[in-house]
């Protein structure tokens, strides 16, 4: 592809160089991917508001995440299986990140482990816990973190059970992919793919390998990886994590108001309106038509310091824009960034960064915007259905 000029641009390169059941993995949703697609649409569907003859010359699109100083309002999300995108994905990802000056958030489900990371950049990362049944396994994790200096912990609250992806049990998926006659034939049909994860540090769960007691080998890890999705997760549980970690929180899966309210009470810095990427309850709500009433309810609690960010659909700074608008604090990229990742490696993720950067900064201009943090729903149009 002689030019890429938007994010569609990568992911077509990355879908032709990444293997089907990794890529599958990154592209694909839940059941009939209905909310998925309503992530995207709802985004397309809201429409910025033009005006002329105003200055915008020396524009910034510079603010802070719960104190973070960031060079434009977005942080990369975790993402799963990261480092089977291109080999140590999950270093790669964080070296650009930190180098655009936004933060990168690692996933308990990563390919490289915190300490891989944590040895290979320079300032500190975020990490995304699930919690396990195994309490004792996600203390210890929370004290990796600690150790590792992260500066925030982003905690997921929707996936107590797994949610159905239909393209990963039609490609096979599993870590590493399994060496069947479809899958050997794909991956050599694939070879800069191959040799980069080849090369990698890591070829399984990094933050699990070595760590979950009884686990033998790569079987018994991935049957206790199944079996570790906590249903029992509840406000309990928050209120322990936030006090073993003691640091900076974020709670990421807020969609309804009612749980808006609750997670307001928790002393958590900040919480992300999200859906999972359309990849966990299919016919939700897409998640920027939830941040209204999510923001209301947060208003509402009293709680003037907790952030509310938006996750789903961003696919372009024009959607950055227009959660800004709407109120978010910022937005997190999922699926943007790891296109970048399969198609380039770390100048893919820059690419994408850079990307969204570009069209964040034109839209802003040609909306008659010099400063982000002036962005408000004056510099929009909403949908009146909703």
């Amino acid at each position: 592809m002689a030019v890429i000029t938007e994010i569609e641009d990568l992911r077509q390169l990355a879908k032709r160089r990444v293997a089907k059941a990794i890529f599958g993995y990154v592209d694909s949703g839940s059941y009939t991917e209905g909310t998925m697609r309503a992530n995207k649409n709802d985004l397309d569907a809201i429409g910025l508001r033009q005006r002329v003859a105003i200055n915008v010359e020396h524009r910034n699109t510079a603010t802070t995440l719960i104190g973070e100083a960031v060079s434009m309002p977005v942080a990369l999300a975790p993402v799963g299986l990261t480092g089977l995108n291109y080999g140590d994905g999950e270093i790669l990802a964080a070296q650009a990140a930190e180098e655009f000056g936004v933060p990168f958030t690692l996933t308990t489900m990563s390919i490289c482990s915190i300490e891989d990371v944590a040895a290979a950049t320079k300032k500190p990362f975020w990490f995304q816990l699930y919690v396990m049944r195994d309490r004792g396994f996600t203390a210890d994790l929370i004290a990796r973190a600690k150790a590792a200096r992260c500066s925030a912990l982003v905690l997921t609250l929707d996936l107590q059970i797994l949610g159905q992806r239909h393209a990963d049990l039609r490609n096979g998926l599993t870590v590493p992919p399994r060496p069947t006659f479809d899958n050997l034939f794909d991956m050599l049909s694939k070879p800069a793919w191959c040799a980069s994860v080849l090369m990698g540090k890591r070829k399984t769960f990094g933050n699990l390998a070595g760590h979950v007691k009884g686990a033998k080998g790569l079987s018994t890890l991935m049957a206790w990886v199944g079996q570790q999705f906590d249903p029992t997760l509840n406000w309990d549980d928050v209120e322990w994590i936030r006090r073993q970690w003691g640091g900076k929180l974020i709670l990421k899966g807020i969609l309804d108001a009612d749980d808006a309210r609750l997670a307001a009470q928790t002393g958590a810095d900040a919480i992300v309106c999200s859906n999972h990427g359309g990849r966990q309850l299919d016919g939700a709500i897409s998640s920027i038509r939830a941040l209204p009433q999510v923001l209301d309810a947060v208003h509402a609690s009293g709680n003037e310091k907790m952030e509310v960010w938006l996750d789903g659909g961003i696919r372009s700074g024009q959607d950055v824009l227009k959660a800004c608008a709407l109120g978010a604090r910022g937005a997190m990229l999922g699926r943007s960034y790891v296109y970048g990742l399969g198609a380039l490696g770390k100048p893919g993720v820059t690419c994408a960064l850079d990307i969204i950067r570009k069209e964040l900064d034109i839209s802003m201009a040609l909306s008659g915007v010099r400063d982000l943090r002036e962005v408000n729903h004056s510099h929009i149009r909403v949908p009146p259905h909703w």
